[in-house]
């Protein structure tokens, strides 16, 4: 079990996407919002050290160029599954404290996650949008999608006159919304992307020019899902919320080749959303929020034979959390979207 400390390090209306991000020879994280409201940089210790935009916000995915000094890819103007028709991926550059360069890299209607993955010395953007068409509200007739492309090292000459071309890897992609990268034990990195079609593994190009490949993990349907060995015996199980914003945390183990369901948390935690799989205090975790109901934070570890879950805060409806280190020190940063809270738990054990 964790003992926590929370700590409430800002306000911000519809508070949703983070990444971490090196800048300065410093480690911070961005916090950006949902609807149209700023996006924030936070140094390690919570304190907010600048505002990078006003809005137009729109913003579910964020991840930093690598190998840059503070240049980060952004989606912007997906405000929800019923408005994203105009959503894009945009390029971030500092140029001076509160004053920072925005550029499209590509205009792609309804981009959800996106994610840089690195292969055989090269970068790789994957792109998955939520949908294709929209027509209507809850209009869910034109299946996701599935992008990628080589990253140049230099994006200096993408403008919205000059965009990145995207290739499509797989289509028919029924609610679109899960994405977590996935990091072996070699540190090749490769993606988890969940539909109602079920949970996907895609990895970049082995070689430049290659293709991607494509694994089904389940055929169930999932919001979520993300490869973790939570109990320890060597082999990843997976780990889904089911189905699209669903009620419902399933744990697989792979038996004969194939994930097979092994465990199902017996309560129902309505719009489970936040979901984060890794070592807090050197102990396997995964940690997620749920943004109806009671709206739990929760960590599941694998205490004495059994899926173990602990309630770090209730009450608040994390979108998205984030791990980071700091001082040696593990933190999960929420942004509590439903009271507008950016919160930093410190977890020991």
């Amino acid at each position: 079990m964790f003992k926590v400390s929370k700590k409430v390090i800002g306000s911000l209306e519809k508070c949703y996407a983070m990444t971490t991000l090196k800048y300065h020879g410093h480690d911070h994280f961005l916090v950006a919002a949902e609807k149209v409201n700023e996006c924030r940089l936070y140094d390690f210790d919570g304190n907010q050290e600048e505002v990078v935009w006003k809005e137009p916000g729109g913003v579910m995915t964020m991840q930093q160029v690598p190998g840059s000094d503070g240049i980060f890819l952004a989606t912007r103007k997906f405000y929800s599954p019923n408005d994203s028709k105009n959503a894009s991926i945009v390029i971030v550059s500092p140029r001076a404290k509160d004053d920072w360069e925005v550029r499209t890299l590509v205009t792609l209607p309804f981009v959800h996650r996106f994610d840089i993955l690195q292969s055989g010395g090269k970068n790789y953007l994957i792109a998955c949008a939520l949908k294709s068409d929209h027509e209507y509200k809850e209009d869910w007739r034109f299946p996701g999608k599935v992008f990628g492309a080589e990253l140049p090292d230099d994006l200096s000459t993408y403008s919205f006159d000059h965009q990145l071309e995207l290739k499509v890897i797989k289509d028919d992609m029924l609610k679109n919304h899960g994405y977590y990268r996935h990091v072996d034990g070699e540190g090749q990195t490769s993606s988890i992307v969940s539909c109602d079609g079920g949970v996907y593994h895609f990895c970049p190009p082995k070689t430049p020019g290659g293709e991607w490949t494509v694994e089904q993990l389940t055929a169930d349907a999932a919001s979520d899902g993300l490869l973790l060995d939570i109990n320890n015996d060597g082999e990843e199980e997976l780990c889904t919320i089911a189905p699209f914003h669903g009620d419902t945390i399933n744990i697989y183990q792979k038996k004969d080749g194939k994930f097979v369901l092994d465990y199902t948390y017996p309560e129902k935690l309505e719009f489970l959303h936040a979901i984060f799989g890794g070592k807090i205090c050197g102990k396997n975790t995964w940690v997620l929020g749920h943004r109806k109901g009671e709206r739990y934070l929760l960590a599941f570890t694998y205490e004495g034979g059994k899926y173990v879950a602990q309630e770090l805060d209730k009450g608040c409806g994390a979108a998205n959390v984030l791990h980071i280190v700091n001082n040696g020190k593990d933190y999960i940063v929420a942004t509590n979207r439903e009271v507008d809270e950016i919160a930093m738990y410190e977890l020991t054990e």
